[in-house]
């Protein structure tokens, strides 16, 4: 194995394959990251068994091969040397890799790439396109609610239903929901729907940041693997297997209270009855007063703690129905309305101790379910 490459440029691809290096693992090589060539680039390969992710970079190919060598070691040195050429010559015989740029070399004692867990090739499956800003839209609105115990796996995972032209993201971690509808840039033959690990579809997001065509997605045949391909990064995951909570009856059909407000000015209420909540259990009071012919509604946004005090703020609000009381989880509000680009948003509610529906308004792609805390008024 003989190549050159600039350092911009394997930095860039150290750092995209990088999240998917083991970090605790009981099979050692899983920390390496492996490098082959392939048709005239450089091919980087890091996988933790769970994902993996393979990028190309640009690279002047003398001759084939392919190695691997401890992530972090060579992510750490790469990242020190100058933005200049970096030439690679590997020694069979001794499985040790040379690097040298500008007036730096090193030489890393690595792995034979035999030894490294082949990543999955996917063949048949549900194969289709999705518009890159419509899927970091729809993960950024869902993956948060996603449960990080692992009590209940199929809530780690987001539910993915591909459907004609349409895919359904839905996460849930018991006390809120997130769904969001995105169209697909090619539509599906097949009804498919399996869950993907909430992880995989952060990593995939922050693939995306610099991708402007759209991702394709396949789904194999057995359901149990997803393979994510962008310009010259692909991304595969095991998928979560169980069955996802059937949460279209979880979503209130009907309310008693329909509150819309400036998503800013309840954001920020929120953050601030949230700093005096922390000691109270996270409880987040709102109280919905509809307005006159001339005054607006309000919705008063409270929390105390017996220990350091209370707070009250008062924001406008068009208020449809009745007066309304409901507490949340401080945490939960804050979380929802910090990914929303609307100006204003609507909560829906029915009584204190059914959930409350938060739609942005004037968007009829998401909607976000949360459940009350119970408290005494």
């Amino acid at each position: 194995m003989k190549l050159s490459c600039l350092q911009e440029n394997l930095n860039r691809g150290l750092n995209v394959v990088g999240r998917a290096v083991a970090t605790r693992t009981t099979l050692p090589i899983t920390n390496n990251v492996l490098l082959s060539t392939d048709q005239g680039r450089l091919k980087l390969v890091a996988t933790n068994l769970e994902m993996a992710i393979s990028c190309w970079i640009g690279a002047k190919v003398d001759e084939e091969g392919e190695i691997t060598v401890p992530a972090k070691l060579l992510t750490d040195f790469v990242s020190s040397l100058p933005n200049e050429k970096i030439d690679f010559s590997l020694s069979p015989q001794t499985k040790t890799l040379s690097l040298k740029c500008a007036r730096f070399e090193a030489r890393v004692s690595g792995v034979d790439a035999k030894d490294f867990p082949p990543v999955p090739r996917l063949g048949d499956g549900v194969t289709t396109k999705v518009d890159v800003d419509e899927l970091r839209q729809g993960i950024t609105r869902v993956v948060f609610a996603a449960a990080t115990e692992e009590s209940r796996p199929v809530l780690t995972g987001i539910n993915a239903l591909f459907e004609g032209d349409t895919l359904t993201l839905a996460a849930a971690d018991g006390f809120r929901l997130a769904v969001y509808k995105l169209p697909l840039a090619v539509a599906v033959k097949e009804k498919s729907e399996v869950i993907v690990p909430a992880r995989t579809l952060g990593e995939l997001n922050r693939l995306m940041v610099d991708q402007e065509e759209p991702v394709e997605v396949t789904v194999n045949t057995v359901k149990s693997q997803a393979l994510f391909r962008l310009k010259d990064t692909e991304l595969v995951s095991q998928l979560v297997q169980g069955s996802f909570p059937r949460y279209e009856q979880l979503i209130p059909k009907s309310y008693a209270t329909r509150t819309v407000v400036d998503v800013a000015e309840f954001s920020r209420a929120s953050k601030m009855a949230s700093i005096f909540a922390r000691d109270g259990s996270g409880i987040v009071r709102l109280e919905v007063t509809p307005g006159g012919e001339v005054a607006p509604g309000k919705v008063k946004i409270s929390a105390r703690s017996e220990e350091v005090g209370d707070d009250e703020g008062t924001i406008d609000a068009t208020v449809e129905g009745e007066a309304a009381k409901i507490a949340f989880n401080g945490k939960y509000l804050t979380d929802v309305l910090g990914i929303l680009r609307e100006q204003q948003v609507a909560l829906e509610t029915t009584n204190p101790s059914s959930p409350g529906v938060i739609r942005p308004v004037g968007n009829e792609k998401y909607i976000h379910v949360v459940m009350p805390m119970f408290v005494q008024w």
